[in-house]
């Protein structure tokens, strides 16, 4: 973007200090802060004012999915603010999401075909939460009584208010629990940290059997259980096993409560199916896209879900029947015309699969990492791929401070190492960065692999 007319450029030394004098970053201690301010980007490369490059290994917190400037997009975006910029959805509807809505629909899971837009990840899963407590009260049905949502631990779906509410991670939901409403909790079915005991054929069938009883003691008053499937990302790149999804959809069946799916971070590519409930074959009741649903290039979620459940919402306007839940940007026309193109490019250039062997890359190089003495726990479910760290708390850190010197960012974890790269990354990009990730270990520990 140019600068006004009439106004010299910043330098980068002052973009740094307006940085740390005015913006205030999301999930970021300000106190501690280190101003690294990104000036362009392209491919999977992120460009800093100051001219370095850096690897974007965290594909842009987990939304960039075709690359930086990818053109095919940004034509579709310039032509569409050629034609309208904002249309609201309160009404009426743009040409662009009518038709982006029948593409969702159709490369979705059976059953869901009715789609409703908002602006981001939290907002979406807030549209199921609120239709699914709705549903009930006006299904021809009603349970009025099911109010309630199941989630699992350490959860996160979001920071606003609803979606925080089925989250379990202190650090970002205890201080708001004043605001929240209570949620039942299920054990987080993470395949790898299993309650001892537990032998890891056996840990599907424990997390359903822990799911299940709360289920048969709760069922009349759940709504809905709410699940990212197969990774829970915030949770610690938390990976399911295998099986468990199918068994969640079966036991949703047996006992009447609707499932919703977070697939903000997992969905487009990133399991490698397009969305994750692929893998076990499940039509949830509510699907949650977001992050990568425009490529990364453009805010905008989305809510699927079945037409049973829009039916519960029809009526004339004196039966209060709607859904009354909507911001002004549902819908934009520029962030739909960059996820039609986005889709478009998963078709023409094959992502889905020409993942294949990158994924193969990345497990090969997640193996060699785990022979180092200082990793433990590594872990990958498409080109999502961590490991543990057992050596000091502030080993994270400082790998990742490493690597931001070497010319790749990621984010700094204290206790964790993660990758979850662009799908356009190549087989020689991935090479490059498990490279100064290894050497960042290295470095740190002082301890070589073997």
């Amino acid at each position: 973007m140019s600068d006004p007319p009439g106004r010299d450029a910043p330098t980068p030394e002052q973009l740094i200090d307006w940085d740390v004098a005015h913006f205030w970053h999301s999930f970021t201690q300000m106190h501690e802060y280190e101003p690294l301010v990104i000036a362009a980007a392209e491919g999977c490369e992120l460009i800093g004012a100051d001219g370095r490059r850096f690897l974007d290994g965290a594909s842009s917190m987990w939304c960039n999915v075709h690359g930086h400037a990818h053109p095919a997009i940004n034509q579709a975006i310039s032509e569409q603010l050629a034609r309208g910029a904002h249309i609201t959805s309160l009404g009426m509807g743009c040409d662009t999401t009518v038709r982006l809505a029948k593409r969702l629909v159709g490369i979705a899971p059976a059953g869901l075909d009715r789609v409703l837009f908002s602006s981001d990840g939290s907002s979406a899963i807030e549209v199921a939460l609120k239709t699914a407590f709705q549903y009930w009260q006006q299904c021809p049905e009603p349970r009025p009584a099911k109010t309630r949502f199941l989630a699992f631990g350490a959860a996160y779906h979001g920071d606003t208010i609803g979606a925080a509410s089925v989250g379990g991670i202190d650090k970002f939901h205890a201080l708001f629990k004043p605001l929240l409403f209570d949620a039942v909790y299920a054990p987080g079915p993470d395949r790898h940290k299993l309650p001892a005991g537990v032998a890891p054929e056996a840990a599907c069938d424990y997390y359903l059997g822990e799911t299940e009883r709360l289920l048969a003691e709760r069922a009349d008053e759940v709504a809905a259980v709410v699940i990212e499937p197969l990774v829970q990302c915030a949770a610690g790149m938390v990976m399911h096993p295998p099986g468990f999804l199918g068994g969640l959809r079966k036991l949703c069946d047996r006992y009447n409560v609707l499932l919703i799916l977070d697939e903000v971070a997992v969905g487009f590519g990133k399991t490698g199916r397009m969305f994750a409930c692929e893998h076990d074959g499940v039509s949830p009741d509510f699907l949650c896209l977001g992050k990568g649903l425009t490529g990364g290039y453009l805010p905008m979620a989305t809510t699927l879900t079945r037409t049973k459940i829009y039916n519960a919402f029809l009526g004339d306007a004196a039966s209060g029947r709607a859904l009354y839940h909507g911001h002004t940007f549902c819908g934009n026309p520029a962030s739909a015309a960059a996820a039609l193109a986005s889709l478009d490019l998963f078709e023409s250039e094959q992502t889905l699969a020409g993942l294949e062997p990158k994924i193969a890359r990345l497990g090969e190089r997640f193996c060699r990492l785990a022979e180092h003495p200082a990793v433990t726990n590594a872990r990958q479910t498409g080109i999502i791929a961590a490991a543990d760290y057992v050596a000091e708390h502030q080993v994270g850190r400082k790998v990742a401070a490493y690597a931001l010197e070497h010319g790749l960012w990621i984010r700094p974890q204290p206790g964790m190492v993660y990758v979850m790269p662009p799908l356009a990354i190549s087989l020689e990009e991935i090479d490059r960065m498990m490279d100064v990730i290894e050497a960042g270990i290295v470095e740190v520990t002082g301890i070589a692999i073997k």
